[in-house]
């Protein structure tokens, strides 16, 4: 039996497939098995998977597109490692990430998850350095992240080796979700385990045209989805944070949900929402500006975001 099961989820990236492939035949860690899944590739990425010969490389080909989330779901049922890494088809890994990884889970037993710092590429491999998807490559500390992973979604996919204990006690992920189902996994696995990190930049996230992140109107529904599913299980947390920090994450959660609201075309609970963001914290000036800002046309409301 494998230690890790790297699920490659693949999706007419054949331009960079074989890049992270081979990265994967880089790693110093060997003690792996490969589940290619490609969720109705076109562009002949299944030919390509096909024409390896790799010993420890298993392909599932779905026979209807099944998204992200439902596809990794096939892998998790396919995977026999101890370990489960996630990695995107056009994204890189670093020869030592593996070994890292193994070597942080192996020596904290609460720790259920272990990701790594990075950096953004471009369609070419060269690395950029502008926030390009809006944000900083995530970084966070090791160990109890769970606040963290409230004001954002602190964990890249490619970046992450968790146990698949963590799998088969809270089970996989959610597919209705189209782009945030990894968010909201990282976010349900911080409930229960503390969350490692390697410093060392070992995942390269590859920026072009055709990521699933630069579609905007999905992902605000995600998001909208997430926001609301996140309000009611802050309530939980008392024995392990403390109140101001549980007031803060409250009033940040609403007020993103407000914004998400407005970008989904319902301006009415978005000032109900901002509104109580301000409840929990007055001091929040954007939230009342964003009040003001949703009886405006939605085009402008999101020019001023």
């Amino acid at each position: 039996m494998p230690r890790v099961s790297i699920l490659l989820t693949c999706y007419n990236h054949i331009k960079y497939l074989p890049i992270a492939f081979q990265s994967i035949l880089d790693q110093t860690f060997q003690d792996y098995e490969i589940i290619a899944l490609d969720d109705g590739s076109t562009d002949g990425t299944r030919q390509w998977l096909e024409s390896q010969n790799h010993p420890r490389l298993k392909l599932i080909f779905n026979e209807s597109n099944l998204g992200t989330y439902g596809t990794l779901n096939v892998g998790l049922q396919a995977a026999q490692g101890e370990f489960i890494a996630v990695f995107n088809d056009d994204d890189v890994w670093l020869p030592t990430k593996l070994e890292q990884q193994i070597a942080l889970l192996d020596s904290n037993p609460k720790i259920g998850l272990v990701h790594t710092d990075g950096y953004f590429i471009d369609g070419e491999g060269l690395e950029r350095h502008d926030s390009p998807l809006g944000f900083d490559f995530p970084r966070t500390e090791t160990g109890d992240i769970l606040l963290a992973l409230i004001y954002a979604n602190s964990i890249i996919a490619s970046a992450v080796l968790a146990h698949r204990e963590c799998f088969d006690q809270l089970g996989g992920f959610n597919p209705d979700y189209f782009g945030s189902g990894d968010w909201e996994m990282w976010y349900r696995i911080a409930e229960h385990w503390h969350v490692g990190y390697i410093a060392d930049p070992l995942t390269l996230y590859r920026v072009h045209g055709a990521n699933a992140s630069h579609k905007l109107d999905r992902i605000w529904r995600d998001d909208l989805k997430l926001r609301t599913w996140i309000s009611p299980r802050i309530d939980s947390y008392t024995n392990r944070f403390t109140e101001s920090e549980l007031t803060k994450a409250r009033a940040h959660n609403f007020a993103c949900l407000g914004t998400v609201q407005a970008l989904t075309g319902d301006p009415q609970m978005a000032r109900i929402s901002y509104r109580e963001s301000l409840r929990f914290d007055p001091t929040r000036w954007k939230s009342r500006a964003r009040i003001l800002a949703t009886y405006l046309p939605a085009k402008l409301f999101r020019k001023l975001l």
